[in-house]
């Protein structure tokens, strides 16, 4: 299964200490090799990584991975890093034929949660989200995280940043089918932003967004000094697994 890695982002909270999130050194690689390395673990067999800030050297970095494990990786250039993250999804979906994972530059994830993803039925939904729902994980930073309210089926009702009630957190890790790509352009031709959150929003209020229970499999997003250095003991083995 093709992957799709979001890679386009600044990263302003790291800037501090990279000028690249996804170049970021952790545990003496770059954040996003890492990224690759447990997609292929789990399953993944090819990569779409769409680019923006720091474009070349990504894909310089990313280029050297492919010729290290043999595996195809091929890059992109969203038109304006600065847009909202849907337009890196529908520069990436674009150059893909048929469903994907999508996963983010800046998310370490247990190969586990890959693995699931992939080999989950794929059935009428036209997109299913990985989601966390033990709150009491120290690796999840619930005022940063994306949230998630679903139904008693498991589909998703509403994803946004700090909505109430909520009852899981988003990973990061979907797996995808053509409908996101035009949910999103949707959203952009009705007057939004166009963003990952808004396209998913809209499947959902179609019955047509799932999500897949996580909860317990280590996950963590790198965008702040504190969760890289939870990052680094991770990659360690000595941070803690929620």
């Amino acid at each position: 299964m093709n992957c799709l890695i979001l890679a386009a982002g600044q990263g302003s909270r790291l800037r501090a200490v990279s000028s690249s999130k996804p170049l970021t050194p952790v545990a003496g690689r770059p954040l996003i090799a890492h990224v690759v390395d447990r997609a292929r673990q789990g399953g993944v067999t090819a990569f779409t990584i769409v680019t923006g800030y720091e474009a070349e050297r990504v894909e310089a970095c990313v280029a050297e991975l492919g010729r290290e494990t043999g595996v195809p990786i091929a890059c992109v250039r969203t038109a304006d890093p600065l847009l909202a993250n849907g337009h890196s999804v529908l520069a990436g979906a674009a150059r893909i034929d048929g469903d994907y994972l999508l996963l983010m530059s800046d998310h370490l994830v247990d190969p586990a949660i890959v693995r699931a993803m992939v080999e989950a039925p794929a059935g009428e939904a036209a997109l299913c989200l990985a989601v966390d729902r033990d709150f009491a994980n120290p690796l999840i930073d619930l005022e940063d995280a994306t949230r998630v309210e679903t139904d008693a089926g498991g589909r998703i009702v509403r994803i946004a940043k700090l909505i109430e009630p909520f009852d899981a957190v988003d990973t990061g890790v979907f797996r995808a089918t053509p409908a996101l790509a035009e949910a999103i352009r949707a959203d952009i031709a009705a007057g939004g932003l166009g963003s990952l959150s808004a396209g998913v929003q809209r499947l959902a209020d179609e019955k047509r967004a799932v999500t897949l229970d996580v909860t317990g499999l280590f996950w963590l997003d790198v965008d702040d000094p504190r969760s890289l250095e939870l990052a680094g003991l991770a990659l360690g083995g000595t941070a803690p697994q929620g």
